[in-house]
């Protein structure tokens, strides 16, 4: 049976032939997230054609680059000690070296205090700021490690005020409507305006790319339900937001976030340091394990990976094991049919929804098939969060790859819109000759005689056979 949790994993221009994205997509990979913040756009489209000669049904999601600070480039590594005392200035244009620490926003030194604190690199490193010059800040290192090239700088309990897109986001959202991409992700979502802006453009050029909000700062969780009004869904993007909030309530962020999205149809990605270890290694730590499969029984949309494809040892390994870990915790996942989903503007949906995937527990039922044009009813369907997939069949081939990100959906496209006994009869000899089905199977059928603007209006249950069996 088919893993219902979906799986991102971040693909680099320096690892991205086609042999190696088939692997991962046979492995459990169903979408492909580009980090701009390490890519330019002539190596995001050779990623892009790459994915796209493996298979027309893997999503595509474009990280930007956000109001983010990041370390600038260096020749080498940079050796820190605790206790030592290091310069910080601001400018983009200039190489960190083991003198002097430059970041790539050239008002850094006016809007900081001494004895604010600074985070590089996800918290690897944390300096205090013990004196303030005019055009530099002196610090203190607070613990041994190294300063990589490009590094993020958190800055927590410090506000700064960015704009929302620089130039590069620009680009990239002009790439994502050139090139049909699906998603883009935009970091550092504090407040719906943050979104609006990416909206704005996309409207100016009739664009359907969905808007995924990367939450990593206080701000973000404290507007996220203005936030979730304007997106297709969120990412827990949980490296930053553990630096911007005390690690001990991240935990509980993650949880209130994903009641909120899926009682509101929102996609929810967890992200950050899953599997980091298998970076380097071959096996995740028992701690990696429980954190994913904690993701799965929360009721996630998606997990995701992001060193451990983009240049870690070990990336098929990662998606495999990811993949295993999220089958064995949905085997033992209890249905979560009595949550309050908001109908938005369509009960009927609700509660057709709701019966379709309460006669898992009560009729054992192997699977649900649906027919969609937006995929609005099959995420209907998802977010009662069942234990059987969801065979949605769509005459869209950009709503098969939207789909491709919501649990336990799997979506096909089907050429022309059928009558309602040809598309259950098609959906379900092509499920019996993959052998995801049995004829003795249980299978519920969600759909409506009235159109597809009119939404589901019934519910069928029966088994394959006889469902095939029907030539009214």
């Amino acid at each position: 049976m088919e893993k219902l949790t979906k799986i991102v994993a971040t693909i680099s221009d320096r690892k991205c032939d086609t042999g190696f994205l088939k692997e991962l997509f046979d492995a459990g990979m169903d979408v492909v997230r580009l980090n701009t913040a390490h890519q330019d756009v002539e190596q995001s489209l050779k990623v892009i054609k790459n994915v796209r000669e493996v298979s027309d049904k893997i999503a595509i999601l474009v990280d930007t680059k956000g109001p983010e600070i990041r370390t600038t480039d260096s020749q080498a590594e940079v050796e820190v000690k605790e206790g030592q005392l290091l310069k910080i200035k601001g400018d983009p244009y200039c190489a960190t070296t083991e003198d002097c620490i430059y970041v790539n926003y050239k008002d850094f030194v006016p809007k900081m205090e001494k004895g604010k604190t600074i985070m590089i690199d996800d918290g690897e490193i944390e300096l205090q700021i013990e004196e303030k010059h005019e055009d530099y800040l002196l610090c203190r290192v607070m613990n041994t490690g190294i300063i990589k090239p490009r590094k993020s700088v958190n800055l927590p309990g410090t506000s700064l005020n960015l704009p929302s897109l620089n130039e590069k986001d620009k680009q990239f959202i002009e790439l994502a409507i050139k090139e049909n991409i699906d998603f883009i992700a935009h970091s550092f979502v504090r407040r719906k305006e943050d979104v609006l802006a990416i909206q704005e453009i996309l409207d100016k050029h009739r664009s359907p790319v969905k808007i995924i909000a990367k939450i990593e700062n206080q701000e973000g969780v404290d507007n996220i339900d203005e936030i979730l009004e304007h997106v297709y869904g969120i990412m827990v993007a949980r490296g930053d937001l553990a630096i911007e909030l005390p690690a001990e309530r991240i935990p509980v962020v993650q949880n209130m976030l994903l009641d909120k999205c899926i009682r509101r149809k929102k996609a929810i990605i967890i992200a950050t340091q899953m599997l980091h270890s298998m970076i380097d290694n071959p096996r995740p730590t028992r701690a990696e394990v429980s954190d994913v499969a904690n993701a799965v029984f929360s009721g996630t949309d998606a997990i995701m990976l992001s060193g451990e494809t983009a240049y870690g040892s070990y990336p098929v390994q990662s998606v495999r094991i990811m993949t295993r870990i999220s089958r064995e915790a949905e085997i033992s996942t209890t249905l979560q049919i009595n949550r309050d989903i908001l109908p938005h503007d369509n009960q009927i949906s609700v509660f057709l929804s709701r019966t379709s995937v309460r006669t898992i527990n009560e009729l054992g039922t192997k699977a649900i098939i649906t027919d969609t044009d937006t995929g609005k009813t099959a995420r209907y369907l998802s977010a009662f969060r069942g234990r059987v997939p969801i065979y949605a069949q769509c005459y869209d081939m950009r709503a098969v790859r939207e789909l491709s990100l919501n649990y336990g959906i799997y979506p096909d496209f089907m050429e022309v819109e059928t009558s309602k006994k040809e598309f259950i009869h098609a959906t379900l000899k092509r499920l019996i000759s993959r052998d995801e089905i049995k004829q003795s199977d249980l299978i519920v059928v969600l759909a409506g005689n009235f159109g597809k603007k009119a939404g589901p209006s019934f519910v069928e249950v029966s088994t394959a056979h006889n469902l095939l069996s029907d030539k009214k």
